[in-house]
């Protein structure tokens, strides 16, 4: 009587020649991917992040003094007893807000380009950053225009002035929300230029085989049964 044939088992702690058999995983996330990840740490983001908020923010400095320069002035006059606008009809008014949101608008566009074309990987801490630094860039170009542009006492200004002579009216805005046009502008075109042209994560390997059933479940070939029947294949 002869023995069952069996498929001869490899000893311990050596690789099988199993052709079914997926193949070894290497523990460690970097030799499953195939790769290391070579992007700064969190604290040097966050430290490139602030610096470049703080560059952002001085900027402003520069959209302040091109707001003042560019804006036309809004003349008022004076009868002694209340300051009236000169030019009824004058659209001035509206220039200022507008003039201000075509800047904020612009110097968005360019932050938005240069901090994609220095840093193509980005990251979360480099967008708060953009933001952050954009707002206050923007806060600071208006006060800047408000504090170098005409004379904010109206009440004073006219009287020194006197009567029936035109002064400019103070360089302010009326809509407050033009101060984002900056850091939406700055976001809007980074994100943008990161979807169209940064780089993309690799893909992970497929697996040789999958799921524990290969060739559309049907299991592996097992040898012949102790039985003396031959394998199936399972199906």
């Amino acid at each position: 009587m002869t023995a069952p044939l069996t498929p001869s088992q490899p000893p311990h702690n050596e690789p099988s020649n199993d052709p079914w058999q997926a193949p070894a995983q290497t523990s460690g996330a970097t030799a499953s991917h195939g790769y290391q990840e070579d992007g700064p740490g969190m604290k040097t983001e966050v430290r490139q992040a602030a610096v470049l908020a703080v560059v952002v923010a001085v900027s402003g400095l520069l959209l302040g003094l091109l707001w003042t320069w560019l804006t036309p002035r809004v003349p008022l006059i004076s009868d002694g007893k209340a300051v009236y606008l000169k030019d009824t009809e004058g659209e001035q008014a509206i220039a200022i807000d507008g003039t201000f949101t075509l800047l904020a608008l612009a110097f968005g566009l360019v932050c938005g380009v240069l901090v994609f074309l220095l840093r193509r990987r980005g990251g979360l801490p480099l967008v708060v950053g953009l933001a952050l630094g954009s707002l206050a860039g923007s806060l600071l170009a208006w006060k800047l225009g408000h504090w170098i542009g005409p004379e904010t006492d109206v009440v004073a200004h006219a009287k020194a002035v006197g009567k029936g002579v035109v002064f400019d009216a103070p360089l302010d805005l009326k809509a407050k929300g033009v101060l984002l046009a900056w850091p939406v502008a700055a976001l809007a075109v980074h994100l943008g230029l990161n979807a169209l042209f940064g780089p993309r994560d690799p893909e992970p390997y497929p697996a040789p085989y999958g799921g524990s059933a290969p060739y559309g479940g049907h299991a592996p070939y097992e040898g012949p049964r102790s039985d003396g029947h031959p394998g199936g294949t399972g199906s």
